[in-house]
Formats: structure tokens, sequence, C-alpha cells
């Protein structure tokens, strides 16, 4: 103990040893970025010897995080998280390999192993592909993503039982100061749905990975404002949920009402104790149902022209326009596009992050809406399963259906096993949470922000440690 100590004092001194010199050389020459060095120590330090409190103020930072764009030849960078991942990342990997600081329980979890077929494979389409650079940069950009997001969060998950609803309050409470900041910018324009789409700039790009996010995390409010605790922090957490309901509303984010509609759904499942063969007997009558009627609703979506608009009924009602709804035709515009790209290379897709840059020979004019640009050089596929089929091929889709299944899979499993009343609920907290996004995955895709990977794999991180969890004969929670 007392060497550990001597030693960090030592490193102390030599922060403080650099810093000052760099500083003062900094003011000397008015260089006024040397200012930013002191901080940037710290981080360092901060991650070097207390990496859950690095973890803890990443989680704390992600919701309030900013992109700065066309950085290191056009990507991206979400400051101040970004660059505290990568040196997460690193940290963690050398812990891992050299130090072996790690429960191998974690790293040997099916979740885990689904995870690094997933990654593999990315890596693999990132050499085959038709834009390396792009690639690399997307395949690197998801593992400092993935390691940080699930891995060390799992880890701490594991450590302290406490430190799940810690996530929870860390990311609820800036997300709701985001919230709050776009309903004050959004209100100066009388709450129209036109100006919704941007009134969360910087913090969020634009409003349907906004809606997304609020869609993941509102499982979690619920949870927290009607969980068994005092009323103090019950009061906060109600005041809280609201917030998050009315921006939730006021988003107009369509595709994200209805994920968490699907996820209410599911929560019926719990609600009514269905057993798994009630709950596929279900699915398949409904399918059945669907596929008998499919001429009569395939017409009724014809003959819808409701567009979308401030009017929330007439907004939800054009969901089903086909016909002259620019946003829709746009997205239907995106996924033939990914899927002629996957037909013309089936197998390896055209490599990671490249959809954007080359989907544009894949549109046929007459699919085309009046959003859509001849340079094909506004956004991604719009389908977080349509997109790596068409950018790493039809195992692209499959290892990430893999890693959906394995975690369905763990969460049904585990959670009759689990030990208390207070697991099962943060495990459908996060499976719930989960649910929307993988419907939101169908009309959109966000892994690539930090925003939507910080609970996608967070809660995917809660299910894997409460699986772990339900397999212990004791109870082991502090």
């Amino acid at each position: 103990m007392l060497d550990s100590l001597q030693t960090t004092k030592r490193t102390n001194y030599w922060l403080i040893g650099i810093t000052l010199p760099l500083v003062a050389l900094g003011v000397a020459f008015e260089q006024w970025y040397a200012f930013l060095i002191p901080p940037a120590l710290f981080v360092v330090w901060l991650t070097l010897y207390r990496l859950d409190w690095a973890m803890w103020f990443v989680v704390l930072a992600t919701p309030l995080s900013v992109t700065l764009e066309d950085l290191t030849g056009g990507s991206g960078l979400s400051v101040p998280t970004e660059p505290m991942l990568v040196l997460i990342t690193f940290i963690t990997l050398v812990k891992m390999f050299f130090f072996e600081e790690y429960d191998k329980r974690i790293l040997r979890h099916p979740i885990s192993m689904a995870i690094y077929l997933y990654l593999a494979w990315m890596g693999l389409t990132s050499i085959t592909s038709e834009l390396p650079l792009v690639s690399l940069k997307q395949w690197v950009s998801r593992i400092w993503f993935v390691i940080p997001y699930y891995f060390v969060l799992a880890h701490l998950f594991l450590k302290n039982d406490r430190n799940k609803e810690i996530f929870l309050w860390l990311f609820l409470v800036p997300l709701v100061i985001a919230t709050l900041y776009t309903l004050y910018v959004h209100s100066q324009y009388g709450f129209t749905k036109k100006t919704s789409t941007w009134v969360m700039f910087p913090v969020f790009k634009e409003h349907t990975s906004y809606g997304a996010v609020l869609a993941m995390f509102y499982p979690a409010a619920l949870y927290l404002a009607f969980r068994k605790s005092s009323w103090g922090i019950n009061a906060v957490a109600i005041l809280l949920l609201v917030i998050l309901t009315v921006a939730t509303v006021l988003s107009y984010t369509r595709a994200a009402w209805l994920s968490l509609v699907g996820a209410g759904l599911v929560y019926m499942v719990y609600v009514l104790k269905l057993s798994r063969t009630q709950v596929w007997s279900l699915t398949f009558l409904a399918l059945l149902i669907a596929g008998l009627n499919y001429s009569y609703i395939a017409s009724k979506f014809e003959r819808n022209r409701t567009d979308s608009s401030d009017n929330l009924n007439e907004h939800v009602a054009s969901v089903t326009n086909v016909s002259t709804d620019a946003s829709n035709l746009e997205r239907i515009n995106r996924w033939n596009s990914a899927i002629r790209m996957f037909k013309d290379r089936p197998m390896l897709g055209h490599g990671p992050g490249t959809y954007m840059f080359l989907y544009a020979p894949y549109q046929k004019p007459s699919e085309k809406t009046i959003i859509s640009t001849n340079a094909g050089n506004r956004g991604n596929a719009h389908s977080e399963y349509l997109g790596p089929m068409a950018e790493s091929g039809i195992f692209g889709l499959l290892m990430l259906l893999y890693i959906i299944y394995q975690v369905v899979l763990n969460a049904v499993v585990s959670y009759r096993r689990l030990p208390t009343i207070r697991h099962q609920g943060l495990l459908r907290v996060a499976f719930l949470g989960l649910i929307t996004y993988y419907l939101h995955g169908f009309l959109n895709n966000f892994l690539d922000m930090d925003k939507a990977s910080a609970p996608f794999w967070g809660f995917t991180a809660i299910i894997a440690v409460l699986s772990i969890r339900s397999k212990s004969k004791t109870d082991t929670s502090t």
C-alpha cells in the first residue's frame, strides 16, 4: 500500500512538473489552447488510477456531448466523451490482456461471444471494403463504444449491484437537462412539428436520434419513478418522468412512439405472466391474421394521404402513408438502395460505414423523393438491419441478429431465476429499453452515435450481468 501511495505521489509531481511549464509557455506565446493541458492530463490520470470514476463521468457527459463535424477527413467527434472512450478502451485492453484484471464470467458470456463475432466480421469487411479508410474508422469507433459501454460497465455492474441504478441515474438526469434545453428552444417556435427536427441541436443532431434515446430510457424513468424508495427520490423521479414524457411527445418522432407501443406490448407479457408457448401462439396468430388480410392492409396504406403535421392525430396516421409522405418514401428509397447494394456484394458487402458514400447509384429515379439527392450524401440506410447487410454482407446482418438473439434468450431464461424482485425490475428495464431500439432499428440506425450506444450496450451489459447473477447459488449483491 505504501509503495502504491508513493508511486501515485511521484506521478502527481511529474504531472505538475510537466503542466506548469507548458501552460506558462502557452501564456507567454499567447497560445491559449495550453489551458486545455491541465484538464487533459487530469483525464489521463483519472483513467489510469480511477477507471470507474472516469467511466461514470463519461456516462454523465454522454447525453450532453457535442459532435464536432468535419474532423479527420469528414468524420465527426463527440466531445468530451469520445476522447475519453478511446483512452478507457486502451487502458481496459491493457488490463485485460496483460494484467487479467477482468472477470472471466463476463469475457466468456454468450452475449460477449456474440459481440466478438460481430466485431471480428466487421473488422474483416473493413479490410475488403471499397473505402478501407472509412470502414476502418467505423470499425475502430465501434470498438471504443463497445468496450467501455459494455465491458467496462458490465465489470462495474458485477462488482457492485448498486452500480446498475447509478448508471440509470447518471444517464437520465443529463438526458432530462438536454430535453429541457430542447423544450426551451422549441417553445420559442411554438412547439411546431417543422421546427422539431432541429431544435435539439447541438446536443442531438436531429429529432429521430433524440426520440430514439428518449424511448430507450423511458422504461428506466418509469422504473425509478415507481420503485420502492424514499418519497423525495420518488418525487424527483416522477418529475423527470413527466419531463421525459412531454419531450417524447413533442419530439414528433413517430418511430419512437411506435417503439414504445411495442415495448408496452412486451411489458404486458410480464404483467399477464404469459408462458413462451402462449407468446409464440399469439405472435403466430397475429402474423396469420396480417397475412390473410395483406391485400386489405396494403390498399389502406396506398389510400392513406395523411402527411405528417403539427396535429398529433394526423402525425400518427401519417405513419402508414406510403403514397405522399416524403419522409416515409425516402426511407423506402434508402431501404431499396441498401437491398440493391447487398445483391451487388452479398457476402462481404461494400464495407462498414460506406453506405452514405456509395448508395447514390443504387437509387431508382422512380423512387426518389423531394428530399433525395443525386450525390446520395444525406445520411445512412435508415435501418439497423439493412445497413449492416449492405455494408458487411449477409453475415454482417446475422452477427447483429445473433447478439439480439443472445440478449433475448438470456433475458427470458434469467428472469424467473433472479433472486429478488429488484433484480427482476432492473432486467425488465434493460430489456424493454432494448426492445424499443430493436423495433426502432427497422426505421433508423444510430449505433454510430455515443448517445445511442451508451444505453444500447449499457442495457445489454445489465442483462449479461443479471444472467450471471441468476446462475449464482447465492446473492452476492452489496
